[in-house]
């Protein structure tokens, strides 16, 4: 998936090795709009391309598996190359999208963010007995919690890349990453030149969850040691304000990158965390890449 400043394009390899290929435009509401642009408040567009976008691009690449599928038992031809897909007549349902991102976010703010919680609850009665103060107590407790929560989450990211399927996701993660860093130094957007470039980047979404984990430490310790029930309630609706410092932290990080400190603090752990979300693709993969870039230079160009 590629994402310019007005179309995201997308470009997925069909179980027959075509390349098929969707774009759309992006909402000028969500994207143009006077809120986009103010600070914390635009990050709320990063929320929306991780949550929306991502879901509704994997099931567009689901439903391009579902229809070659259903073409090769009626023994029908394949999609030319770089076609525009359609929707397959059994294609999966809207429904199954708000589906799959309400049990994602579920899921998502069960592991990270009420798991902890839990954990620490049984912890917190110990802390108070061994610090003997209040403060002290709700510091430890709170800073228990986070490392619990960065520990979750590399767990979860090491444990899901041994899975082959996501390993191949995680390929194809790396493939964006070094046709993007091809493309920013006017490269040639061959197979053979893209795989010169690394598959780390500055702007890798990964690199926000992390500092998404980090800050909410500091967020969350901030409210003190409330009861169980608000502390659960807190950590659910305080994302999205997590989210926005994460963001501005990451984009004054770009900013200032000949910065030691900022550097060695943001930018070098996301770069770092990526080598648990990449892998080295394959050139049939950097095709695909390339193929859904063009598109969106194609898309803007003709806008």
């Amino acid at each position: 998936m590629m994402r310019g400043r007005r179309f995201v394009a997308c470009a997925v390899r069909d179980p027959r090795g075509e390349i098929i290929m969707v774009s759309e435009a992006l909402s000028p509401k969500i994207y143009a709009s006077r809120w986009s642009k103010l600070p914390f408040l635009r990050a709320m567009t990063i929320l929306w391309d991780t949550l929306v976008l991502g879901t509704k691009m994997l099931l567009f690449s689901a439903n391009v598996a579902v229809q070659e599928e259903d073409a090769a038992k009626r023994e029908l031809p394949a999609t030319a190359s770089g076609a525009e897909a359609k929707t397959p007549a059994n294609s999966l349902p809207a429904g199954v999208a708000f589906g799959t991102l309400a049990a994602s976010l579920t899921f998502g703010i069960g592991l990270f963010f009420v798991l902890p919680l839990v954990l620490v609850n049984f912890a917190d009665p110990y802390l108070a007995e061994w610090l003997r103060d209040a403060t002290a107590t709700s510091l430890a407790s709170n800073g228990l919690e986070g490392a619990i929560r960065l520990t979750l989450f590399l767990a979860y990211l090491g444990a899901i890349s041994l899975m082959p399927d996501v390993r191949r996701v995680f390929q194809y993660h790396g493939a964006e990453h070094k046709t993007i860093a091809a493309h920013e130094a006017g490269a040639e957007l061959t197979p053979a030149t893209v795989q010169k470039y690394t598959k780390e980047h500055a702007r890798c979404g990964t690199g926000f969850l992390l500092v998404v984990v980090v800050v909410s430490i500091f967020v969350f310790a901030l409210l003190g040691q409330p009861p169980l029930f608000w502390r659960i309630v807190s950590r659910i609706v305080l994302v999205p304000v997590v989210a926005a410092f994460s963001y501005e932290l990451i984009k004054f990080s770009a900013a200032h990158r000949t910065n030691p400190i900022l550097n060695w603090l943001v930018v070098r752990p996301s770069l770092v965390l990526q080598g648990l979300t990449t892998r080295e693709p394959d050139n049939q993969m950097i095709e695909v890449a390339v193929a859904a870039l063009r598109r969106v230079q194609a898309e803007e160009s003709r806008a």
